[in-house]
């Protein structure tokens, strides 16, 4: 094994580390925050840069708009629900369906926590009467946040050729519902008959002790002016009216300065027009307003990676994830990110492993290209290979994939050599 090549490899993946920006900030598994709204209406950084999906489609999209006969087919689901840490329920759990504040159920897991559904079902299902018809917290507020804290827009386009029997599950998702746990939460946006059924793991985690919130109890507070003039922001925001929302968002914080959604939702346009201080200036505002409102946390953070203050990043994400240790895979690894760059890999390794358990939809390309380095650093060279592969896979278009790939040549390479290379202890 050539120590030479190692060293190529690991300085060439430090400098990549570097080089992450704010590309991991929308989640929509687990429980990622709005985010930043782009002067174009599209979903940014906060930079100024557009983000798009890392992750190749699975689905069979040969029959869009070509087959009109498969609007009319089922759509069956499987998947697995399980604990934390990998084992299954304490006992057979429902798997519901949430859509705009109204619960549904569709079905149940067995005893090792598999279930194998098909949607609109009501065969042989009982219907909770109490989950029947709940509203979000927020009127007017357009989206609808399951208990996981998943919030999905309820203005999601359906793909070409969709037809209209499944664009009421655009803004849907699927979760489990198991007293005194609660569920990560899977966007249902956009499914199709022909998609892969299999849903992947479904985390549950185990209420108690943690107190961070995906909404801001506080601005339930608000004096009615102003959740008006936050209301009337979401709707202008929504249409692309982005300088009537900031204005509207404004108002909501003239008239109660303690409504921490509102200065969230005006720290999310600044941040897309890269207005860097004044959303840091909203977001922290929000933060005084409500300290257990987490979304906050995950702005500030993307706009702290996107600085390159890695100590910075590493306590906002500290705080972050003890106020809410499941909902958001993405600060583990912001956090790894940062601790990695300092040169604390101890908690780096500690931080993506924790981003490895909650990402079960892998949403997230980045945590096997960091989990790849952390292998390279342990000398595991074939393990570090296979994260890099897993990287490649999941985001082969990247701006780093040319640099990944030579990343990997190298590592093939070393690994070659070690398995012809007799040990020198032996």
């Amino acid at each position: 094994m050539s120590p030479r090549n190692v060293g190529r490899v690991m300085a060439t993946s430090a400098a990549c580390l570097l080089l992450l920006q704010a590309a991991f900030a929308q989640a929509t598994g687990g429980a990622p925050a709005r985010p930043p709204i782009g002067t174009g209406g599209t979903p940014t950084t906060g930079t100024g840069t557009t983000t798009s999906s890392t992750l190749p489609s699975t689905t069979n999209t040969t029959n869009s708009g070509k087959n009109p006969s498969v609007t009319n087919q089922p759509i069956y689901l499987t998947g697995r629900v399980a604990l934390e840490d990998g084992s299954p329920p304490p006992e057979p759990v429902t798997i519901e369906r949430l859509c705009n504040g109204n619960s549904h159920a569709e079905g149940y897991s067995d005893t090792q926590g598999n279930f194998a559904i098909q949607l609109g079902n009501e065969s042989g299902v009982f219907q909770d009467a109490s989950e029947e018809n709940t509203r979000s917290t927020f009127p007017g507020l357009g989206s609808t946040t399951g208990s996981g804290g998943t919030t999905n827009s309820g203005g999601i386009s359906p793909r070409t050729g969709m037809g209209p029997a499944y664009s009421k599950y655009q803004a849907c998702e699927l979760r489990a519902k198991l007293p005194g746990y609660r569920s990560q939460s899977i966007s249902l946006a956009n499914r199709q008959p022909l998609d892969d059924p299999n849903l992947g793991t479904i985390l549950l985690h185990k209420d108690g002790g943690e107190t961070g919130t995906t909404i801001s109890a506080n601005s339930l507070a608000a004096p009615k002016d102003s959740r008006k003039a936050y209301e009337k922001g979401l709707q202008d925001a929504k249409r692309n009216k982005l300088d009537d929302a900031t204005r509207d968002f404004e108002k909501a914080v003239e008239l109660y300065p303690g409504h921490a959604e509102a200065w969230y939702e005006l720290g999310r346009i600044q941040a897309g027009r890269s207005q860097t201080d004044a959303a840091r200036q909203s977001f922290n505002a929000a933060l005084k307003a409500d300290p257990k409102f987490v979304n906050p946390y995950v702005q500030l953070a993307i706009l702290t990676l996107d600085a390159k203050k890695w100590q910075e990043l590493a306590d906002v994400t500290d705080r972050a994830m003890r106020l809410d240790s499941f909902d958001y895979p993405q600060l583990f690894l912001f956090n790894a990110v940062a601790n990695y760059n300092m040169h604390k890999f101890d908690l780096a390794e500690r931080s993506i492993k924790l981003a490895v358990r909650l990402d079960t939809q892998h949403r997230f390309p980045e945590i096997p290209h960091l989990m790849g380095l952390i292998m390279v650093l342990h000398k595991n060279y074939a393990a570090a290979a296979e994260q890099l592969r897993t990287y490649l896979k999941m985001s082969p278009d990247a701006e780093d994939a040319p640099s990944v790939r030579a990343q990997l040549v190298e590592l093939e390479h070393i690994t070659a050599q070690s398995a012809v290379t007799p040990s020198k202890d032996k």
